[in-house]
This record gives structure tokens, C-alpha cells and sequence, in this order.
């Protein structure tokens, strides 16, 4: 099929003041990909997962899920989505298993169709399926909400922020899972504030701010728009101060003898930049280069949306 898996077209959602949290929002999340949602604090992410889990109203436009419309037929809709919150909600008084059970029965799935077992074992919890769900660290909580999402096996799962507060060591099995999960078929959309894990697991990006999308692009291409690029250049002396060449946007003196300079891909080449430094009259010892990533599109992107 290639009927996207969510499909938002104009959707508005003014709450009561006059806040507006989306304005005019479109894209589609493609079938089969890890779809990154990225934004500031406040862009409007939580408020649009929430209108595609029935929690919140939209104010108007449209939004489908798997092709059903989440207004026309919201039982199908929320029958093939499944959203992890930043909130960590359960009864602490269930142990894992219970909670699996209780959610699968919400779902209306027969006691023998049931995968709670199944879901424990994939997320690293089947040595706690049956302690109270309290006495669980706050990984394991996070991993037992992954699994609540996927209990009815939907084609589509929603991560709001799924590391945040995660040790390195859960953050890598927990993309380990959703990996997994994606090479098996289901749809992932992300939010997350660790610019670095988007850009290592989304194939496409949106980004949101003040309500609006302001990008929406495959992760290469976007990557690809950043068109500055730092070198870090130690030199044979200590200077006082910084040489300045029309090649730099930017130049930082750094420890005496090391200089940190931005400069523009489009513009100039790394050769120029050592050039320009020789032309200086210093002679170079050591050179790094760091590569333009996410982060820098992102911070760009905003900052524009923010000045218009």
C-alpha cells in the first residue's frame, strides 16, 4: 500500500485564550519509515500526538491514521496506533504483566491472541514480569510503556521522547527494539531532544516551531543544508591575538596557539582556510575538521523561523 500511515493536512488547534499550538500543519509520515518529529520545547509536538491518540480536539483540518480518519472512525484509528508519553502512566500497584494483560483486554484481544510474555521478553523485562510495576527503575518503566503501546500490535508507534532521563546503555537497547520493530514493518515516529539519535535512526525529518513545519525532508537532505564546517587549527606559536581573513565567518583564539574557525562550504574549501592562515605568516602543526550535523540545521532553521 502507498497510503501513507498518517496524513495530516491543515490541522489547527487553538485552545481556549487564543493560544495557538498548530498552525495549518501538513505532512505525511511514509509507511515503513522512522519518521523524526523534532521542535522546541513548546513547538507544538505533544499537542499533535495528542490530537492523533484522541486526547486532545483539533480545532480543524484533517488527520488520518493507516487510512482512517481519526473523526470518522476513531475506533480503527486508535486501533492502529500505538503512542508512548513522555509521562510515565500505569497502576504501580500491577506488575508488568498484569499491566499487558489489562491494556491487551482494553484492546478487546482474546486471552489467547495475547503477546504479554512476548512484549516482556523483547524489552528486557521477563525476569520482572510479575514484581510490582513501582518497584521498576525508571528504564524499565520506560521499556514496560513500549510495550503497553504494542500490546494490540499496531502498524504505527509514536515515541514522545522515549530517552529522556535514560542511561546510554537502555537508550541503545531501547533503539535496538524499535529497529527491530521497523524491520518488521511497523511505521515509527519520533520526538526526541537528542538531535544526534534522530539523525542516526530517522529517515525523514519534520520540523516544528511556534506551531508551524518549517522543514520536512529526508535526513541527508537536510543534514545537506548546512553549509558551515569548523576547523580547528594549532599553529607553531602563541598569538595575542586572532589573524582575520574574508575566508572566516568566524574565528576564535583558543589556548594560545589553537584557532577555531567557521567557515562557509559554499564559499570557500578547508585549502583556502590553511591558506589564508599561512598568508598569516604562521606555520601550521595539527588540523581537525568537524562536520556540520543536524544540530546546526536545526539551531539555524529555528532561529530563522524565530526572526521572521
Amino acid at each position: 500500500m502507498t497510503e501513507a500511515a498518517i496524513a495530516i493536512t491543515d490541522l489547527c488547534k487553538t485552545y481556549q485564550g487564543g493560544k495557538r499550538a498548530l498552525d495549518s500543519v501538513t505532512f505525511d509520515v511514509p509507511r515503513g519509515q522512522i519518521f523524526g518529529l523534532l521542535g522546541p520545547n513548546g513547538a507544538g509536538k505533544s499537542t499533535l500526538i495528542n490530537i492523533l491518540a484522541g486526547l486532545v480536539n483539533k480545532t480543524s483540518g484533517t488527520a488520518t491514521v493507516w487510512g482512517f480518519d481519526i473523526d470518522q472512525h476513531p475506533r480503527n484509528a486508535k486501533a492502529s496506533i500505538g503512542i508512548v508519553n513522555q509521562e510515565i502512566l500505569f497502576d504501580p500497584f500491577f506488575s508488568p504483566f498484569e499491566t499487558l494483560e489489562i491494556f491487551a483486554g482494553l484492546y478487546g484481544i482474546p486471552k489467547g491472541r495475547r503477546r504479554s510474555m512476548e512484549l516482556l521478553r523483547a524489552v528486557h523485562l521477563e525476569d520482572k514480569a510479575n514484581a510490582y510495576a513501582r518497584t521498576l527503575s525508571g528504564g524499565m518503566k520506560r521499556r514496560l510503556m513500549v510495550a503497553k503501546a504494542m500490546v494490540h500490535s499496531p502498524p504505527v508507534l509514536v515515541l514522545d521522547e522515549p530517552t529522556a532521563g535514560v542511561d546510554i546503555e537502555l537508550r541503545q537497547q531501547l533503539w535496538a527494539y524499535v529497529r527491530s520493530l521497523n524491520e518488521q514493518g511497523v511505521t515509527v515516529v519520533l520526538t526526541t531532544h537528542y538531535l544526534e539519535e534522530a539523525e542516526q535512526l530517522c529517515d525523514r525529518i519534520a520540523i516544528i516551531n511556534h506551531g508551524k513545519v518549517i522543514a520536512n525532508q529526508p535526513t541527508r537532505d537536510l543534514v545537506g543544508m548546512a553549509q558551515e564546517k569548523l576547523v580547528a587549527v594549532t599553529v607553531d606559536r602563541d598569538l595575542a591575538v586572532a589573524p582575520q581573513s574574508p575566508a572566516f565567518q568566524k574565528i576564535e583564539l583558543k589556548a594560545g596557539r589553537t584557532l577555531e574557525i567557521t567557515y562557509r562550504k559554499d564559499q570557500v574549501n578547508a585549502g583556502e582556510v590553511l591558506a589564508a592562515v599561512q598568508a598569516a605568516g604562521l606555520g601550521i602543526v595539527d588540523v581537525s575538521t568537524r562536520e556540520a550535523d543536524l544540530e546546526d540545521v536545526f539551531l539555524n532553521l529555528t532561529r530563522a523561523a524565530n526572526a521572521a
